[in-house]
């Protein structure tokens, strides 16, 4: 399985996927990565937040930029070199979480690309970005 190579990508080029929030969700990633924030998994104590219900672990839509880019664009063998995160609304259950990367800008000299992301929920984004790849090149 190969991703794109650097010499694939231009300017513009842009992939996503879309996943369904689920209390199945949030709990496998309350456990894997040890956030038990109450605001994401008691209902009673969400309800005394500003959000008034349980909401989703921002990093759980910045695992789904993630999920983009490690498996279309660029796709298997590209690494992560950084990722900015502004976090805009919740997530709640049963959101459908679209999250896009597109290429914006390509340093050929060090084999990065640097991409926009953004997730979105209903059109609006919940989670906004910037991420560099470091992308395999074709001969290497």
């Amino acid at each position: 399985m190969a991703g794109l190579k650097l010499e694939d990508m231009v300017i513009g080029q842009t992939a996503e996927r879309s996943h369904t929030v689920s209390e199945a969700t949030i709990a496998a990633f309350a456990e894997v990565s040890g956030d038990h924030n109450p605001v994401h998994l008691d209902a009673d104590f969400a309800a005394q937040t500003p959000f008034k219900e349980r909401i989703a672990h921002g990093m759980l839509s910045a695992a789904y930029i993630s999920a983009v880019l490690g498996n279309d664009l660029p796709g298997p063998g590209a690494i992560y070199l950084s990722q900015t995160l502004n976090f805009r609304r919740p997530v709640k259950i049963g959101d459908v979480v679209t999250a896009r990367v597109t290429v914006a800008a390509i340093d050929a000299e060090k084999a990065r690309v640097t991409l926009t992301t953004v997730c979105e929920v209903a059109g609006k984004a919940v989670v906004q970005g910037e991420a560099v790849i470091l992308v395999p090149r074709r001969d290497a």
